[in-house]
């Protein structure tokens, strides 16, 4: 199918086109984390996506308009060909072409490859869930916080600090941590530090190993930003914690979930329209056999239903009476999916937000 028909297909559903695309290239991973949504490194997981069928789907998505690129696995770092997929997406034009990794496979030679490739869209999305060895070893294993550090070591010292950006899951055991990864971000000479709430989903769901972090956390953690001038300095210069960011929310939403505009591309070859949002009923298959257009062209009409709950989720019964209705509009769809299979269900955050919403209220 022509690129154009397909993005003219995408808006006659009143489905925005897609910006950037999250393309998993490989289910391998060298670790197993404990928090992974797609079971990545088990004898199952999905074998390296070939090169060449990767560079075809580039391209089409280039031609499609696509902004961005981002190349996830598993870890990405495992795949033959990842630098090569990286330089070929920068040569189509991509404003943004993006790694995420655990760092931990960065050697000389890779970084070498990231240097050569450095250009102001790049970004290394390195995950640190944790400011000490402890709490993120918890997550992804014995040694894993040491190699990431060594990991960022060698980007820092090739001159790509400023392109780091280190990515947190929040959890019950580290969310107190936040202030000390800032304190090792600034230390570091890391870009940005972004945060995220664990999803009781994947291997999240299998054990108790690891929880969310409580509403009285979020809530001493928010206490501490008003009280501690530093915390406040680090944050403003390269913090995103959303608990942070609802303290100051209070206008209405100005639409519902853009989700399309961000899909995710599976290593077996399934299109989701979000990276959050994994409902197989909206999703479409054989991607690679039958084209990124002719995909995108299939998924419309599934999408545009996706929209129209979407829409509808700001009317949720346990909205009515929330002070933060307008500002959340129902919350995260994909995230409602992943912690209990219910697109119309509430937000697994829900708690918290209106508890935050309650104390902006109280503030003003």
């Amino acid at each position: 199918m022509d690129p154009s028909e397909a993005v003219k297909i995408l808006r006659q559903q009143g489905v925005r086109p897609p910006k950037t695309l999250t393309l998993a290239i490989t289910g391998a991973c060298n670790l197993r984390c404990r928090h992974c949504w797609v079971g990545a490194g088990e004898s199952s997981s999905a074998p390296h996506v070939p090169e060449l069928a990767l560079r075809r789907l580039l391209a089409e998505f280039a031609a499609l308009g696509g902004e961005g690129v981002r190349f996830t696995g598993g870890e990405p770092l495992c795949h033959p060909g990842w630098q090569g997929l990286m330089q070929f997406a920068r040569e189509l034009g991509f404003e943004r072409v993006a790694l995420q990794t655990n760092a931990m496979l960065l050697g000389d030679g890779e970084v070498a490859a990231l240097r050569g490739l450095d250009f102001p869209g790049l970004s290394l999305e390195i995950s640190l869930d944790g400011a000490t060895a402890p709490s993120h070893d918890l997550v992804r294993g014995e040694g894993a916080f040491a190699g990431a550090l060594a990991g960022i070591g060698r980007l820092a010292r090739g001159g790509l600090a400023r392109r780091i950006a280190l990515f947190f899951t929040e959890m019950r055991h580290n969310l107190e941590e936040i202030p000390e990864l800032l304190a090792l971000a600034e230390g570091l000479g890391v870009g940005s530090v972004a945060t995220g709430a664990l999803v009781r989903c994947g291997r999240a769901a299998e054990g108790a190993a690891l929880a969310p972090a409580g509403t009285e956390q979020y809530l001493r953690l928010l206490e501490r930003y008003e009280k501690e001038p530093r915390f406040r300095e680090l944050y403003r210069k390269r913090g995103k914690v959303a608990a942070l960011e609802w303290l100051t929310e209070s206008s209405p939403r100005p639409e519902c979930c853009t989700f399309v505009e961000n899909p995710y591309l599976t290593p077996a070859g399934t299109l989701y329209p979000c990276v959050l949002c994994h409902a197989d009923r909206f999703a479409v298959s054989g991607v690679f056999e039958r084209g990124l257009a002719d995909a995108f062209a299939a998924g419309a009409p599934l999408w545009a239903t996706l929209l129209r709950i979407s829409r509808s989720r700001a009317e949720l019964a346990q909205c009515q009476d929330c002070p933060g209705r307008l500002a959340c509009a129902g919350g995260c769809m994909g995230r409602a999916w992943g912690s209990c299979g219910d697109l119309q269900a509430a937000d697994d955050r829900c708690e918290l937000r209106r508890a935050i919403h309650g104390l902006a209220i109280q503030k003003s």
